[in-house]
């Protein structure tokens, strides 16, 4: 486990979230990626703020609606906090969290920013608090105006957060089309591993004028790609994954193709949506925890339905190469849901590193570390006491009426 040193404290390298469906695993989720559009994207003058409210509860919309976020940046806690309703940011938050004290940046309440002594004279900032509209998150107008007092929170929501959901692809893949950088190797020898029976990728040159594109994205594209600039298409609906370069004034396009062995020992292009459901995840989720294995990694991946299309050992041997990486200076972090039972084994993963989504009987959702247990041992099969409903966080089906009739009397000499 992860150890700051200076702060005498530990952190998990990884979390799983089981529950039933519509428990809540996915809004948390969404919570996140509410918080990092909001703060890199912010919000247009006069308009909404796209904030969810809790729907089960007629007051509730009137109400505020709070995060919270505990980051660790270069070796210190920043605690980072929001309330936001419609309308506006009626709170906001920073703290800087030292090893014997608590020191505040910036306190935003009644339309005042309340600097800490820390940053009071610092130039700009009360002229960078002016300029930030009520429906705008300070932190995001600052660095905005090249104040970068607080940069280092915005980067880490920028640099260090990754989300990824269960239709989205984790999009550096450029890497893959680079038989000179130093993840093509590995990445094709992990696919080989993986039984994907691909042999490698690589990458096909098209045309720009060709690629399946809307003109507007591609007039764009020609005004926004600048010399030695690689940037990622998705062509959607479709599955295919597209590379657009400029090189000596040129935009030079790669389409993602795999390559599979044929008997004779030669090699056969296929294209990526001639491939499986569960080789495609597999090409999408492998750069994620190639990323996050990287010895000096500070990524948090957030994955929704982690083994979506995966093979349940598929999913385990991912997990277990991103745990045999993390050592005590790791700083990297693994949050997915799943509904793969076969993954709640305390051989592969702590009591504290298995959380539970549950609803309640007014529809909200909360989540719980099966630490909270006392009667879960380190030696308990936690797999059936979940499957029970002894841990909560299962679908509540009623065993009464129609169903029960399909209950299955074993005969003579049939298995029990």
């Amino acid at each position: 486990m992860p150890l700051i040193g200076k702060y005498q404290t530990r952190i998990l390298p990884i979390a799983a979230i089981y529950g039933g469906n519509a428990s809540g695993k996915t809004n948390l989720f969404k919570a996140l990626s509410f918080t990092k559009n909001l703060i890199l994207k912010g919000t247009k003058p006069d308009s909404l703020i796209p904030v969810e409210t809790y729907r089960l509860d007629g007051n509730s919309a009137a109400k505020a609606t709070r995060f919270s976020f505990e980051l660790l940046i270069d070796e210190t806690i920043y605690e980072y906090s929001f309330a936001v309703t419609r309308k506006a940011i009626l709170e906001e938050r920073l703290v800087k969290i030292t090893s014997t004290s608590e020191k505040v940046l910036f306190d935003r309440r009644d339309g005042k920013p309340n600097f800490g002594a820390e940053v009071t004279d610092i130039p700009f900032l009360s002229f960078a608090f002016q300029g930030t509209r009520d429906n705008q998150l300070f932190l995001t107008n600052s660095v905005s105006q090249k104040v970068d007092t607080f940069r280092p929170v915005y980067d880490w929501f920028n640099n260090c957060l990754e989300l990824v959901a269960p239709d989205s692809r984790f999009e550096p893949f450029e890497q893959f089309l680079d038989e000179e950088h130093p993840l093509y190797s590995t990445m094709n020898e992990m696919l080989q591993k993986l039984d994907t029976g691909i042999a490698h990728l690589g990458g096909e040159e098209i045309p720009f004028d060709n690629l399946p594109l809307p003109d507007a994205l591609k007039t764009m594209l020609k005004e926004d790609v600048r010399e030695g600039m690689s940037v990622r298409v998705v062509s959607d609906p479709s599955v295919e994954r597209y590379i657009v370069t400029r090189k000596q004034g040129e935009l030079i396009a790669k389409k993602l193709v795999t390559y599979h062995q044929k008997p004779d020992g030669t090699e056969t292009k296929f294209e990526l949506q001639q491939e499986s459901d569960g080789s495609q995840r597999i090409i999408d989720l492998l750069p994620a925890f190639l990323e996050i294995s990287a010895r000096k990694s500070a990524k948090v991946f957030v994955i929704d339905e982690v083994d979506r299309s995966l093979h349940s050992l598929l999913s385990r041997h991912l997990l277990e190469g991103y745990l045999k990486s993390c050592a005590p200076e790791s700083r990297s972090q693994l949050l997915f849901t799943t509904h793969n039972v076969l993954l709640m084994d305390q051989h592969l993963l702590r009591r504290d590193e298995m959380w539970v989504a549950e609803r309640d009987s007014s529809g909200a959702s909360q989540l719980r570390s099966f630490s909270e247990y006392k009667d879960v041992r380190f030696d308990k099969d936690i797999r059936k006491s979940y499957l029970q409903g002894r841990l909560g966080g299962i679908p509540r089906i009623p065993i009464t009426g129609k169903f029960s009739a399909f209950v299955c009397e074993p005969s003579n000499g049939a298995l029990e």
